[in-house]
C-alpha cells in the first residue's frame, strides 16, 4: 500500500474500550473493521455522500475487498487516530486507513477497503462510479 495522498481525508480519534479486548487483553483483530468503518463514514460525510445519501441516490456501495496489516496491537484505553483517505473513485471507492497512537503518532495498523456501486433498481454492479459521486467530489 502506498502512502495515501488524497484531497479527501478524515481523521477520527477513538479510545479502545474494555469490551473490545480478547483473552490476551489486546484489541480483538475483528474490531479493526468497525474502527475503519467509523473513519470511512466520517470521510463520506465530508463529501455529503454517506450511506443515507448513497441510498437516496439509488446506489448501494458494498465492500468487496478488505485488507488489514497489523503492526502493533491496540490496548485498553489507548487513544488511537484512524485516518481515512479516499484514493480511488472513478470505477470504485478505495479508501485507505492508517491507525496511529494519538499520543506518540506511532503507526499501529494500516489497511484499505474497496467498494463498488450497485444500482439498487437492477441489482447490477456498475463498471464506473455513478455521476453523483463525481458531483459530490467536485463540490468539495
Amino acid at each position: 500500500m502506498r502512502n495515501p495522498q488524497s484531497p479527501w481525508h478524515k481523521s477520527v480519534e477513538l479510545q479502545i474500550p474494555f469490551h473490545d479486548l480478547d483473552p490476551l487483553e489486546i484489541c480483538w483483530h475483528g474490531h479493526y473493521v468497525r474502527y475503519f468503518e467509523i473513519a470511512r463514514a466520517a470521510l463520506l460525510q465530508t463529501i455529503d455522500y454517506d450511506y443515507p445519501e448513497m441510498r437516496a441516490s439509488g446506489y448501494a456501495w458494498p465492500v468487496i475487498e478488505l485488507f488489514i496489516r497489523y503492526a502493533q496491537p491496540l490496548r485498553y484505553r489507548q487513544r488511537v487516530n484512524i485516518e481515512a483517505f479516499l484514493t480511488e473513485w472513478e470505477n470504485r471507492l478505495k479508501i485507505e486507513y492508517l491507525a496511529r497512537d494519538a499520543d506518540s503518532g506511532k503507526r499501529l495498523t494500516r489497511g484499505y477497503t474497496v467498494q463498488v456501486a450497485v444500482d439498487m433498481r437492477t441489482r447490477e454492479m456498475c463498471l464506473e462510479s455513478p455521476a453523483i459521486l463525481a458531483e459530490k467530489l467536485g463540490a468539495k
